[in-house]
Order: C-alpha cells, then sequence, then structure tokens
C-alpha cells in the first residue's frame, strides 16, 4: 500500500464548515438501559467508559484520500454512532447494543496538517524486533468499536463506513475473558493483564486526558500494537518460570514480592523476588519514569491487540524502549502492526464530533 501524500491545512479543514450544516447528533434517551452506553461527553466512549470494558473489538486503521470533506464526514460519523448506541437502529438487525461504543482518531498525517504542534502529530518510532509490513504501520483514520456482541461491533462498522470513501489499510478483531473485580481480565497466556491502570477521575485527568487548546482538550493519544504471540512456547514453560517472567502468581495475579507490589524486595541472598528482567518491572512507570497508560488491550487469534491512551506519546515509547532492552516476555511476543492516533476530544448533540480541530 502506498502511503498517501502529505495534507495541506487547506486539504484538512475543506468540510469544516460544511460539518456544521449536518443535522445535528440525535440519540433516543435510554439512560436507564444497562445495554446502552451514552455516546455524548467530553471525552469519547470505548475509553475510560464503560467499565469493564466490553467482551469484544472492532478495530479497523483507513487512509483518507485527498478528495474526502474530512469535517463532514466525521459529523456524519458521530451521528450515526449517536444512533446505533442508543440502540433500535435497523443497521443492527434488531441486536441490542450491547454496550456498543464507537470512538475515532485521527493519524499523524492528518494532525501534522492541522496543526504540525498539536498532540498527535508525532509518529511512532520503529523498535527493535518489530516484524511490521508497511502497509500494517501508521494510517490516518482509527475506527475503534466495541460491544459486547461480536456482530453488533461488525454491523455497525459496516455501517459507518460505508460510502465514506476511506481506503482500509488493516482491520482485527478481539475478545476479552470474564473482568475480575478490578477490572482486570486473563490474556491468552493465561496472566490477569490491566492490573495497573488510571481509574479515578484525577488519575485519568493526570495521565490520560489532553488539556491544551480546545482542539484537543478532553481527548488523548492512543497506540495500537497487535501482538504475534507465541502462546506454545511459553505454555511449555514450567508455571514458576512463566510467572518469572511475568511478575506475577499465575492463579491469584499477586506479584511475586507478595501480596503489595514491591520492585525493591529480594530474597536472603540478595536476589529481587521480581526478576530484573519480569515483565511488570520493564514496564512499570516507576522503572520507566513515565506517566501510567489507560490500557484497554483485547486478545485476538494471533495473539494480542494491544490498546493504549496516554496524555503524552512519549509514556508509551520510553515503556517500549525499556522493555526492548530486556523485557522477558518479548521473548514470545513480535509486533506485526504499530500506529498511534489522536483520539478526538468528546461531541455532543450541538458540537459535532472533531469541529473544535477542524473549525
Amino acid at each position: 500500500m502506498v502511503t498517501p501524500p502529505p495534507l495541506s491545512r487547506r486539504a484538512v479543514l475543506l468540510g469544516a464548515g460544511a460539518a456544521g450544516l449536518l443535522s445535528a447528533c440525535s440519540a433516543p434517551a435510554a439512560a436507564s438501559d444497562p445495554g446502552v452506553v451514552d455516546v455524548f461527553g467530553a471525552q469519547q466512549a470505548g475509553i475510560a467508559r464503560p467499565a469493564p470494558p466490553q467482551r469484544h473489538v472492532d478495530l479497523s486503521v483507513w487512509d483518507v484520500p485527498p478528495d474526502i470533506r474530512l469535517g463532514a464526514l466525521l459529523a456524519t460519523l458521530g451521528r450515526r454512532a449517536a444512533a446505533l448506541c442508543a440502540g433500535g437502529d435497523a443497521a443492527l438487525a434488531d441486536l441490542p447494543p450491547a454496550r456498543l461504543t464507537v470512538t475515532a482518531g485521527l493519524g499523524p498525517r492528518i494532525v501534522a496538517a492541522a496543526g504540525p504542534d498539536l498532540p498527535g502529530a508525532q509518529d511512532l518510532p520503529v523498535f527493535p524486533g518489530d516484524d511490521v509490513e508497511e502497509r500494517h504501520r501508521g494510517g490516518d483514520f482509527l475506527l475503534q468499536v466495541c460491544a459486547d456482541e461480536p456482530l453488533a461491533a461488525a454491523l455497525a462498522v459496516t455501517e459507518l463506513t460505508a460510502g465514506t470513501g476511506l481506503s482500509p489499510r488493516w482491520r482485527k478483531t478481539g475478545f476479552r475473558g470474564p473482568s475480575a473485580s478490578d477490572g482486570s481480565a486473563r490474556n491468552v497466556l493465561g496472566f490477569a493483564d490491566g492490573i495497573v491502570l488510571p481509574k479515578s477521575d484525577a488519575e485519568l485527568a493526570a495521565d490520560v486526558w489532553l488539556g491544551g487548546p480546545p482542539a484537543v482538550r478532553g481527548g488523548t493519544i492512543a497506540v495500537l500494537r497487535a501482538m504475534r504471540l507465541d502462546t506454545a512456547a511459553f505454555h511449555a514453560l514450567p508455571v514458576t518460570r512463566q510467572e518469572q517472567v511475568i511478575g506475577r502468581r499465575k492463579a491469584t495475579a499477586e506479584p511475586l514480592s507478595g501480596p503489595e507490589l514491591d520492585l525493591g524486595a529480594k530474597t536472603p541472598d540478595g536476589e529481587y523476588l521480581i526478576p530484573a528482567d519480569a515483565h511488570i518491572r520493564r514496564a512499570h512507570p516507576l522503572t520507566v519514569g513515565a506517566g501510567v497508560m489507560l490500557r484497554r488491550s483485547y486478545n485476538s487469534d494471533e495473539g494480542l491487540l494491544f490498546i493504549s491512551f496516554q496524555k503524552e506519546l512519549r509514556t508509551f515509547v520510553a515503556t517500549q524502549h525499556r522493555m526492548s532492552e530486556g523485557d522477558a516476555l518479548l521473548r514470545y511476543a513480535t509486533t506485526t502492526a504499530s500506529a498511534t492516533f489522536l483520539i478526538l476530544p468528546g461531541f455532543s448533540a450541538d458540537v459535532p464530533l472533531g469541529h473544535a480541530l477542524l473549525a
């Protein structure tokens, strides 16, 4: 796939005025329905809410041809997402919405054309060990659709993208196991994932949601990494060795240091209880010196769909570099797709999706 040419600011903004002429987003009031997630708010749904995350994800990455009126497209997408997520839309073939959410983001090429200094204008570097083909690297537009029913998510993607003129780059689906009381779920390696996350409003404000100008305020930076896991080799290890690779007990998810995570805890012989190359040590914010990521990852047929949201791209980049220097888990994981996106701020019935950035 040939990477589209750079966009001018005029091309990105083309259609922004038309977006305001489209009918406002409107969705039937269904706040009392536990299967309905409100699409409106300061932040888009599908990131911190709902909690716990839905059981299924349909991730697709697209290129934006130069003739697309991006402002109008985003406004239309927001309007259709509101109708789909509220339930009762014919496009879902009479299925309940099943906590359906639609989350949209723009790639660095698009963001840089709107403002080269904006968060999200910087692309991801290539990391050691990556095995990513060109068509699976980057992209202009992210559509993350989550639901507890996989068919609802698939039908929503079809409805949202049909006739848009977007050019598909790659698409992958994933699933989660049942969520524990802390919101974590087991991955295909058999270990609990998603334990150390920002959860409170204060933590989310500190590490996830963007501040600054209205164009990005309430948005966040997403990183997507599809990973091929050598599950056979990992499961062939004795459970005690698996636990040393991860740094947690497999059955209980308790850190090897005891009930509380203590990276300094040692044996009487002076050995770290959590090995120096254990995943939870190499990826921990204290050892990385970066912020906390909100991870919303899913299992896939290939292995893992890693999805993280953070205020600064540096949070992920620094973490990945630290892992590349000696994380034992990376012996069993190979990244096959990689991209970053500016997740647009939330929207409302009166303010279309993407309006603040493109107006």
